[in-house]
Order: structure tokens, then sequence, then C-alpha cells
């Protein structure tokens, strides 16, 4: 690489990091990636693999149980939990091992400096990590990441995050949740189905508020029916103080006031850029009104030469629009204003139970740019959930009337994480909604569900179609 190429240094090496240092240096930049902890981030070692490896569990524990369904005779299940947490380990260790995006970063001569500690701003194009090194760079690309969001009430430090109780010895005998994201109720799945008692306090009127409300209204019954206590719209928390059986929280709705109890509480109320000890002030890098990275639409910061990426612009938590940002924040830095940012279309999932998932736009969204039709299908209606018995969910593709584009997908269910990534594919591709109606696929699986989705949009918009080629098969 040539001596005068542009010098990149990337911060943080999580999902957004890892992606625009191997991206900066693919396109020519000298480029160095240098964060305060190991490769991966928190998505590898706190984030979307230990918590899959737990709901893995919580599945099996939930299936063991439904095994005298199908004449198979066994004893109650068992949980070991240290057992369970040794095997989080040994799975955050093989996808590290099986990554080749180390190997990658290798091959594309990236310097990789891990475990720096905190990097900071000395001026406009000088970092310094916490061992000393000084960095200069002509581009900065901040992908810093987040963290837990605290509650400013008496008694907080009382509670926990979504970190501490995936890293507990033992399941708590009780669990209360402050907060319905999909942080909150994951954490509410997950250990529910260990056999703690479970309640979830939402301060909004529905859980999972940035969902369409038919995922709300379906997710919140399947987990009522499992024995989830939820509390929508119970007001305001006064404090927290410490309790016989854990941790007590008072709270106040129209002038009455309540509390409850628990071993544990979790607060996962959102999430704020990880930020304070860039001295971003040294560079004249500018946050938004939420203290987050403020970015414009080629993920710039209010420094020219600084972009930012992931979870430290707020824009989404997430891990798959986390990757695209990288990209686009490295193609931007090094090529100059090139590519815009679009994610709407990226397929996101919540390992509750139910699952749910998403991807593109809900037909309240599409109302503002569209004229939407609705295809919905009800798991009872298809041969694989029925098979399973997993009849409990839908599916629900909306597509524009005038040019039959696929616009979005919500499910709830099992595997809807997998259903919306078919969709993601349909939509990328363009396929219409009248030719996913007519696509042969696989029988009988969960994604079969599609195409007579589709083509109850597909009928909405015309009525003349025939039955999808996949009605002859469920």
């Amino acid at each position: 690489m040539p001596s005068d190429a542009l010098k990149v240094v990337v911060v943080g090496a999580g999902p957004a990091g890892v992606m625009a240092a191997l991206r900066a240096a693919e396109i020519g930049a000298r480029t160095t990636l240098v964060t305060k902890g190991a490769f991966g981030g928190m998505a590898a070692h706190d984030g979307p693999v230990p918590v899959r490896t737990l709901a893995h569990a919580a599945r099996l524990l939930m299936g063991a149980r439904d095994l005298g369904r199908y004449g198979i005779a066994i004893g109650e299940p068992q949980l070991s939990y240290p057992e369970l947490l040794a095997r989080v380990q040994e799975v955050v260790a093989g996808v590290a091992q099986g990554s080749t995006l180390r190997a990658d970063a290798d091959q594309l001569g990236v310097e990789v400096i891990e475990h720096a500690g905190n990097v900071r701003f000395l001026d406009a194009h000088t970092l310094e990590d916490g061992q000393g090194k000084r960095l200069v760079a002509d581009r900065v690309i901040l992908c810093t990441g987040g963290a837990s969001r605290p509650l400013a009430v008496p008694g907080a430090e009382l509670t926990a995050t979504h970190s501490d109780a995936w890293g507990l010895t033992e399941v708590p005998p009780s669990l209360l949740v402050v907060g319905g994201g999909m942080t909150g109720l994951q954490v509410a799945s997950i250990f529910h189905a260990f056999g703690a008692r479970v309640q979830v306090f939402q301060r909004g009127p529905r859980i999972l508020p940035d969902e369409d409300p038919d995922v709300s209204d379906a997710v919140a019954a399947g987990l009522r029916m499992r024995g989830i206590v939820l509390r929508e719209g119970f007001g305001t928390i006064e404090s927290f103080e410490p309790a016989a059986q854990g941790t007590r929280m008072w709270f106040t709705k129209d002038g009455r006031r309540e509390s409850a109890e628990a071993a544990l509480v979790v607060v996962a109320v959102g999430w704020r850029a990880d930020a304070e000890a860039l001295g971003l002030e040294a560079a004249g890098v500018a946050l938004d009104d939420k203290g987050f990275v403020r970015v414009d639409e080629f993920l710039a910061t209010s420094v020219p030469h600084v972009f930012a990426a992931g979870d430290v612009t707020g824009r989404s938590v997430l891990v798959p629009p986390a990757v695209l940002d990288g990209h686009v924040a490295a193609t931007n830095a090094v090529q100059g204003r090139v590519l815009a940012s679009q994610a709407h279309a990226v397929p996101m999932g919540g390992y509750t139970d139910p699952e749910y998932a998403h991807a593109g736009l809900t037909v309240e969204e599409a109302r503002r740019e569209f004229d939407p039709v609705v295809g919905i299908v009800r798991f009872e209606e298809t041969t694989r959930t029925i098979v399973d018995g997993r009849t409990a969910g839908f599916c629900k593709l909306v597509a524009d009337r005038a040019t039959r584009r696929i616009l979005g997908c919500q499910v709830v269910g099992e595997r809807a994480a997998d259903i919306v990534q078919a969709v993601a594919i349909a939509m990328a591709g363009n396929l219409r909604v009248d030719e996913l109606a007519r696509l042969p696929l696989a029988f009988p699986t969960y994604v079969g569900i599609l195409p007579r989705a589709a083509f109850r949009a597909a009928r909405a918009i015309d009525g003349e179609l025939v039955a999808p080629l996949q009605d002859f098969l469920e």
C-alpha cells in the first residue's frame, strides 16, 4: 500500500467497526482498528451470540416439555445454569474461532489494536488510546457502540442491566424487568423459561412500541399465556429500595402509589451512546439532543472528516443496520460522499417467546407514501406449523397497490426471523407480490407461508389471480 494512502482510524471493533475497517482497507486506505475491548465487540461477547445461545436453551426446555404430545416419555428436564453458562462461553469462543473476519483484517493489512482502553481525541486529527499510544488520521470513523441507559431515580444502583442478567451464577426465583422493548422481553422470555417468576413493566401503553401494533398485541398475548405478568402503562417509577426478597420498586399512577418486589430487577429502558470518554469536544464533534453522535445521510458528523456508524449514532441498536452503516461510513470516508445510508428494509427479529420479526415498512409507515394492501395468514392455517405444534402467530405482508411492489412484512411466531429474511431477499430482488404468490417453495416449510400471504395481498389489488402454487401443497 502506498505510504501516501489515506490514513483511516476506526474506533470500536463491534459489527460496525469491523465492517468499516475492512471496507476502508479494501478500497485503499491505510487502516487502523482500535478498540478498548476485544475484537468483535458487544455483539460477539454480550449481544446476539450469547443471547441467542440462552434463547436456544430456553427453546430446548420448552420443546422437551412438549415431547409427550408426540408419544415420547422422558423425565422433567432440569437446568444447570452454571453448565449452560459454560456452553455460552464455548459458543462465544467457537464463533470467534470460526469467524474469518480477523483473518480478513490481517489479509487486508488492517492494524488491529485490542484492549487499548478508552480512546480519546487530542485534536481533530489525533487520538490517544488508554496506553498512551497516539494515532494520527486523515479520516476517523467512530463505532464505539452503546450501553444501557440508567434510570435517574433514588436506589437505581440496586438494579441490574441485561449484561448483569447474562452473567448471573444462578437463575433468580423472581425477576422484575423494567422496559418492554426487545432487550427487556428477551430477558423476560429466557428467564421465565428457566423457571423464574417474571413481571414486565412498560411505561408506555404497549410493549414493543416501535413495532406494528398487531405484533405488539400478539407478543403480549403470547407472553401472558405463558405466565409472564405484563404491566403496560404502569405509571412513573419513584424509587428502588432493598426488600426481604431482593429489591422493591415504588411507582405511581394517577396519584395511586404501588410497589412490586423481586429477587432481581433488570432495567432495559433504552440505549445511550458510549461516547463520554471520546473527548469529542477536542475534535468539535457534536451530539444530538439525545446524546448520540449526530450524523447526516452519508454518516458524516459535524466535523467533515469524522464519520460514525452503529449504536453510537442512535440510528439503530441492532447488528444488521450497524454492519450496513459501517460499510457506508467507510466508503464515504475514503471516496467522498458517494453513498447514502438506507436501512429500512433490513430484517430484524427478537428472540422472545413468541418470536417476532420484521423487514421493511409497516402498514402505517407505508401509508405515508404508498397505497398499501395487506395479506395476512395465520400460523394455524399452514401445514408445517400444525406438524410442529407451533400454530400461534401470523405473517402480514404489505404491498403497494399501484406497483405490486413488496413494501414490508411482519411476523409473530416460530422462526419469524427466518421468514422475514426471505422477504428481505425478495424485496432486494424487486420481486412483485403477484410473482411471489406463484413462487413454488419446499413443502412443508415455515417460509411456505409467504406465497399464501402474497396471494392474499395480490388478490386485494385486483381479485383476479389464480390460487398460488403453494396452496396446492399447504
